[in-house]
């Protein structure tokens, strides 16, 4: 699960048998209730014409619980709230939002408990996702509890266990994954395990040695903190885009100023795509803020996924030939999209 203004093992390969609905893809892009703004049905955003590979995303894949509430919890008694069981995980979110916002293969690396592989699939193939989840035999998956206030801003807290997204290791991956694919996109979740920082090396080594773009989002301020600002970079060297939300590059600069901490970023990263909430995203180069893009106007109702939802959108319009302005526009379309809906993903995820 992720957010633009969030403040917050044994077994190897991929699993690929007894799924429930079949090893393939999910259904058509045709077949979607995919709505009036995708990036390939009204043209916007796009640049010279789509990329030829897939869009090969790296990162959790969880069980959210979300429990939406009005005003303060009462401490030591009852709470009334309307909760609903959802797939999600900042990874498998994006990965959805991207297939939803037109990228025409996405394959998801992941790793999951063996209770609820099946569910996780078909939820993914349904958004029309590739999954390719690895199952843990000892671990179950990760589960965040989401407690979002119903007020207004629909802000919410997490309550994380990540579970076996945190077991996601280097067994888990092969340089053949990064066949037909034109660009890797990182969770930021990978960096805050031992297991999954390893992984994050040879993937992005891998990467190099086959010219493949490398994007990374780095998912939670909060786990940043604990992690390091330098030890995170260090970690990011070779990454060509960042998706930093406001909080995370204030955190990972040092300086106030949002538009200030993109420009700094910017100097270390080629391109910086900083997600600003209610207040659009910034997108800077060579050390200077190139485009403020102004957000979308939408009635909360959730506000977790919204920057997943945005870096989806931004990743299958950049992929689509858009400029890194024009792509961002997308993003704060789907962004705000997100945000008017129960949970992390577009439509067609469904309540367990």
């Amino acid at each position: 699960m992720n957010g633009t203004d969030r403040e917050g093992g044994p077994g190897r390969g991929v699993n690929g048998t007894d799924r429930e609905g079949g090893p393939g893809r999910g259904p058509s892009r045709a077949d979607r209730d995919d709505g009036p703004h995708r990036a390939d049905r009204d043209g916007a955003g796009r640049g010279s014409g789509p990329a030829a590979g897939a869009l090969l995303i790296v990162g959790d894949v969880v069980t959210d619980i979300v429990a939406r509430h009005r005003g303060p919890l009462a401490a030591g008694t009852d709470t009334a709230a309307a909760i609903r069981t959802l797939p999600g995980g900042a990874g498998a979110n994006v990965a959805c939002w991207a297939a939803h916002w037109g990228c025409a293969e996405v394959r998801l690396l992941g790793r999951v408990g063996a209770d609820d592989v099946a569910w996780h699939e078909r939820e993914l193939e349904a958004c029309g996702v590739r999954p390719l989840l690895v199952v843990d035999p000892q671990v179950p998956t990760g589960t965040v509890i989401c407690l979002v206030d119903q007020g207004a801003s629909a802000e919410r807290t997490f309550l994380t266990d990540s579970g076996a997204s945190l077991r996601l290791g280097p067994d888990d991956w092969s340089p053949a994954l990064l066949d037909g694919v034109a660009r890797l996109h990182l969770s930021g979740y990978l960096f805050f395990s031992e297991p999954s920082r390893a992984l994050v090396s040879v993937a992005l080594e891998s990467a190099r040695a086959r010219g493949v773009p490398v994007s990374l989002d780095p998912a939670s301020a909060g786990f940043l903190t604990e992690l390091g600002v330098d030890r995170f970079l260090a970690l990011a060297e070779g990454v060509d885009l960042l998706l930093p939300s406001r909080d995370e590059a204030v955190l990972l600069t040092g300086l106030p100023d949002p538009a200030d901490a993109a420009a700094k970023l910017s100097r270390h990263v080629p391109l910086v795509v900083a997600k600003q909430g209610p207040d659009g995203a910034l997108v800077a180069r060579s050390g200077a803020v190139r485009a403020h893009v102004p957000a979308v106007p939408a009635n909360p109702r959730d506000t977790t996924g919204a920057g997943d939802a945005f870096t989806g959108a931004f990743l299958a319009a950049l992929l689509a030939g858009a400029e890194p302005e024009a792509a961002a526009a997308e993003g704060c379309r789907a962004g705000a999209r997100a945000v008017e809906r129960v949970g992390g993903r577009p439509a067609g995820a469904r309540a367990r």
